[in-house]
């Protein structure tokens, strides 16, 4: 197979961030996505309509209008969040989620929710209003070790949501684990889970091996290739629909990777459906990936797919080594590499 068509592609988890910065990289994601969930945390955080909607006119703005982007917003909840919120996101009809960052655990999330049970009147007026949560699936405990903390959030705070919130529908971002992987397979239908390029793609060899390499540093952090990535290899390629394409694009300028804290977060929206392309040709299933691109995720947010398509030819290429970026430059995801597919 050395060409295929697609119904173009959406994104359901991806990091734009504000001002110069997000001029710089909204359309390497319009070029290849129609819709994107949008994440809230920006600074401050986008915790009500009037920000996201804001927020929006930004993002439309910033992008070629010949790209027709369309970025579906979400806000980003905090333990003063109002559930009367809830009510004026679902009928905002530019909202699509709100997002459960726990206090602490990744790139601003500094305003995020100290203790789920902070938040029930939130997750009751949800699961009545039928909006979904989305989930940054780590515990912040600062006794519990770094690869473990999506396991434990799982049993200490997942599964508890789930029980106390039956009808609530759940979006699992980004997840890195077999334990994740079990765990939405078995559930209802009510939940489901995006996966990243680079949690498919590598692990943490990758990022440990032979010296640190801070542009695969991300949160979650990449596990174990055996069992954590190949069980995420075979739930994306598989044809299970809870799974879909949610790159977690977070850009981060190469002089805040490369220091003594670097920042968490890998940009893969320059060339996203080519890496998730890499990975399904490797599983010889290239005939499942608009399903997992592009069919999975609409339906579960209830929306309908898109109309146009896109063509991906196999063609070897390399990626760049760098970008342009406000103040710098910005390092993409396998920087330099060859890779074997190529969008028309």
């Amino acid at each position: 197979m050395n060409r295929i068509t697609i119904i173009k592609p959406d994104d359901w988890h991806l990091h734009l961030r504000a001002g110069e910065e997000l001029k710089s990289v909204v359309d390497l994601t319009a070029k290849q996505m129609k819709r994107a969930i949008i994440m809230p945390n920006l600074t401050p955080p986008v915790t009500n309509v009037e920000m996201a909607e804001k927020y929006r006119s930004e993002i439309k703005s910033a992008s070629d209008p010949r790209l027709g982007f369309e970025p579906l917003m979400t806000i980003y909840l905090t333990d003063k969040t109002d559930p009367e919120e809830i009510s004026k996101a679902k009928t905002s009809g530019v909202i699509y989620g709100a997002k459960l960052y726990p206090a602490g655990a990744t790139t601003n999330s500094e305003s995020g929710v100290t203790d789920i049970k902070n938040i029930y009147s939130v997750l009751e007026k949800m699961e009545k209003e039928n909006l979904i949560l989305q989930v940054h699936g780590e515990v912040v405990d600062p006794e519990i070790d770094i690869f473990d903390r999506e396991a434990v959030f799982i049993d200490k705070v997942l599964e508890q949501v789930t029980r106390d919130f039956p009808e609530l529908k759940i979006v699992f971002e980004h997840i890195t684990t077999k334990d994740a992987v079990d765990y939405v397979s078995s559930k209802n239908n009510n939940m489901a889970a995006t996966i990243t390029a680079h949690h498919l793609l590598s692990n943490r060899n990758d990022m440990l091996v032979g010296g640190i390499k801070p542009h695969y540093y991300c949160l979650p952090i990449l596990k174990r290739k055996k069992p954590h990535q190949e069980a995420l290899i075979e739930a994306a390629t598989s044809g299970n629909p809870k799974f879909f394409l949610g790159t977690d694009s977070a850009p981060h300028a190469k002089n805040e990777k490369e220091s003594s804290c670097g920042c968490a977060g890998v940009l893969s929206s320059l060339c996203a459906i080519e890496l998730y392309a890499e990975v399904f040709e490797a599983k010889n299933a290239l005939p499942r990936l608009e399903d997992f691109a592009s069919i999975n995720g609409p339906n579960f947010y209830g929306l309908e797919p898109n109309q146009e398509t896109i063509t991906l030819e196999k063609i070897t290429w390399k990626i760049p080594s760098k970008l342009p970026y406000p103040g710098g430059e910005i390092i993409p995801f396998l920087a330099g590499r060859e890779i074997n597919w190529k969008l028309v």
